[in-house]
C-alpha cells in the first residue's frame, strides 16, 4: 500500500511539472480566421504573420536593417467557414529566420496578413492586402487572429502644382492581359500660370526601391537653386509592379516598361503639359534602383533624352554586383570564396545585412522584393511562368547560365560593345554620382563603369566621393551641382 501511494505522488508531482512546462505538453498554435464581412469567398495565395516586440503594428514591417519574425503559408481555396492553423509542424510553413522557434515568440505582438491584392508589391501595407488586429502571442495553446480590415488606397496630395497623370498602357495591358496604368507626378514650376506660351524642359525622376510616383513631393515643390532663371517641370516617375522595381527596362517578366514610358507616357505628358518637347528638353535622374534605371533609358533610348545624372546606382556592372562576380564559375551569393558569409549591407563600417538572410526573408515575404526584383527585370521567364533565379535559395549556389542571360543588361558591357553606335548620341550625357563607401557595397560597379568609359574615350562624368555612402551622398551641395549641370545642358542647346 505504501508502494502504491508512493507510486501515486510521483505520478502526481510529474504531471504538474508536465502542465508547467508548456512546450513538453502542447504546441504552440496560431489559428487564422477570414471575416465574413471581407466578401472573399474563395482565396488561394499566401497568408503571413508579422511579429515585432516593438509598439508598431507587425504588418508595417520589416525593417531591412533589423527584420523581425515572420511565418508564412500558401493556402489554396480558403472561406470564412475554414481556419488555418499553423504550428512549427505544419506542412509547408515558411519561417524566418529559419530556425525561429514559436516559443521564442511568446509575448510578442503578433498581426497576420492576407495578400489579396497580387497585383501590390507590399505585403502589410499594400492596398487591398487585408490584415487582422494586433494580439499579443500568448503562452496558452491558441492564438486566434481575424483577418477583417483591408488596407485603403494611397490618396495623392494634389495642389495648383502637383497634377497626377495615369494612363492605361495598351503595351503593358496587352503584355499581361489586364488593364495595367502608367502613372506619374508632374510638378509645374511656379511661373507657369504666369507663362501660358512658354514651354518648359522637363526632368524625368525615378525613385529607388519602394518608392513611387507618390515620392518627394516637397523637394520637386522647391525651384532648383543656381539655373540663372532655368525654371523645369518635374515629373517623378512610378518604378513599382508586382515582382518589385521594374527599372523601366522591357523585361519578359515584367512586360515593355521601358517601350510603355517612351511611346505612351511622355507622350501623354507632352500634350497635357506644356514642355519642351524636344531631345534636349528632357533629362534623368534617379537614386539607387531610379540611379540603375535613369541610366538605363538614357543608354536604351540616347536620342530621346538629353542627359542623366544617376546617383549611387544598383550594380552597372555584373561583374561586381554588390562584391560578386556574376560570370566567375563557382560564385556563390552566401558566402565568398573562402567561405565567409556575404554582407549585403553596413554603416559606418558595421555590417548590418548579411547576403543569405536577406534573402531568407524575402523568400518568406514571396514576389516583390529587392533582390527578387532584380531576377524579375534580369531573368528569362520560366517554365512556370515565374522569373528564372539566379541563385538557389538554400545554399546560395549561382546558376551561370542564368547569369549568362543577364548580359543584356550589364550597362557596362552593353556600353563597350555598342560604343560605335552609341558614342555619338551620348556625348556629354552621361554623369554617374556614387560614394565610395556605399552602404550597399555598390561602388565596385562603377568604378567598372568608369574604366569601361574611360577605355572607351568617352567624355562622361563618373564621379566617387571620398567617404561618401548611399545615404549622405547629397550633402555638400550635390542636388544643386545636378541642378546647375542640367540647366547650363539645357542653355547649350536651346537654340538649336
Amino acid at each position: 500500500m505504501r508502494r502504491i501511494s508512493r507510486l501515486v505522488l510521483c505520478l502526481i508531482a510529474f504531471s504538474a511539472l508536465f502542465l508547467l512546462w508548456p512546450d513538453a505538453a502542447r504546441t504552440q498554435e496560431i489559428q487564422i480566421k477570414l471575416a465574413p464581412n471581407l466578401g472573399v469567398e474563395n482565396f488561394s495565395g499566401r497568408v503571413y504573420v508579422f511579429f515585432t516586440s516593438g509598439q508598431s503594428e507587425p504588418r508595417n514591417g520589416p525593417n531591412w536593417f533589423r527584420p523581425e519574425p515572420i511565418i508564412s503559408l500558401d493556402v489554396s481555396n480558403w472561406t470564412p467557414e475554414k481556419t488555418v492553423t499553423l504550428t512549427p509542424e505544419t506542412p509547408g510553413l515558411l519561417k524566418f529566420p529559419r530556425d525561429v522557434d514559436f516559443s521564442s515568440l511568446v509575448g510578442q505582438s503578433a498581426q497576420a496578413v492576407v495578400r489579396l491584392n497580387p497585383w501590390e508589391r507590399t505585403v502589410g501595407t499594400g492596398p487591398g492586402n487585408a490584415y487582422s488586429d494586433v494580439s499579443e502571442l500568448s503562452e496558452q495553446e491558441v492564438t486566434l487572429l481575424t483577418v477583417d480590415k483591408i488596407v485603403p488606397p494611397v490618396e495623392v496630395a494634389k495642389n495648383d502644382r502637383v497634377h497626377v497623370v495615369e494612363l492605361k498602357s495598351q503595351l503593358l495591358s496587352d503584355f499581361h492581359q489586364r488593364p495595367v496604368s502608367l502613372k506619374a507626378s508632374v510638378v509645374v514650376p511656379e511661373d507657369y500660370d504666369q507663362n501660358p506660351d512658354k514651354r518648359y524642359p522637363v526632368i524625368y525622376e525615378i525613385p529607388g526601391f519602394g518608392g513611387t510616383y507618390r515620392y518627394g513631393w516637397n523637394r520637386l515643390l522647391a525651384p532648383p537653386t543656381n539655373t540663372d532663371g532655368v525654371s523645369f517641370i518635374k515629373v517623378m516617375l512610378d518604378p513599382e509592379c508586382p515582382l518589385g522595381h521594374h527599372v523601366f527596362a522591357n523585361s519578359e517578366n515584367n512586360g515593355p516598361w521601358g517601350d510603355a514610358l517612351v511611346e505612351e507616357l511622355i507622350p501623354e505628358i507632352d500634350r497635357r503639359f506644356r514642355t519642351d518637347a524636344r531631345e534636349y528638353g528632357r533629362f534623368l535622374t534617379g537614386h539607387s534602383s531610379g540611379g540603375w534605371s535613369s541610366l538605363w533609358l538614357q543608354v536604351a533610348y540616347p536620342e530621346v533624352f538629353g542627359g542623366v545624372w544617376s546617383t549611387s546606382p544598383d550594380p552597372v556592372d555584373f561583374r561586381d554586383f554588390q562584391r560578386i562576380n556574376l560570370y566567375q564559375p563557382g560564385e556563390n551569393m552566401f558566402t565568398d570564396q573562402y567561405g565567409k558569409r556575404r554582407p549585403l549591407a553596413r554603416m559606418k563600417g558595421q555590417i548590418l545585412i548579411w547576403y543569405n538572410d536577406f534573402s531568407d526573408m524575402e523568400y518568406v515575404l514571396g514576389p516583390g522584393g529587392q533582390l527578387h526584383s532584380f531576377e524579375a527585370v534580369f531573368s528569362p521567364r520560366g517554365d512556370d511562368g515565374n522569373p528564372l533565379p539566379l541563385w538557389d535559395r538554400k545554399t546560395g549556389e549561382i546558376d551561370t547560365s542564368v547569369a549568362e542571360t543577364w548580359k543584356k543588361y550589364d550597362i557596362s558591357l552593353i556600353l563597350k560593345e555598342d560604343w560605335s553606335d552609341l558614342s555619338p548620341h551620348l556625348n556629354g550625357k552621361i554623369h554617374v554620382f556614387m560614394g565610395d563607401v556605399d552602404n550597399f557595397y555598390l561602388e565596385g560597379a562603377t568604378v567598372l563603369l568608369d574604366e569601361t568609359l574611360d577605355g572607351l574615350g568617352s567624355d562622361a562624368e563618373v564621379t566617387l566621393f571620398k567617404g561618401r555612402d548611399h545615404m549622405n551622398l547629397f550633402q555638400g551641395g550635390l542636388h544643386q551641382r545636378i541642378d546647375q549641370q542640367i540647366a547650363d545642358q539645357y542653355r547649350k542647346f536651346q537654340n538649336q
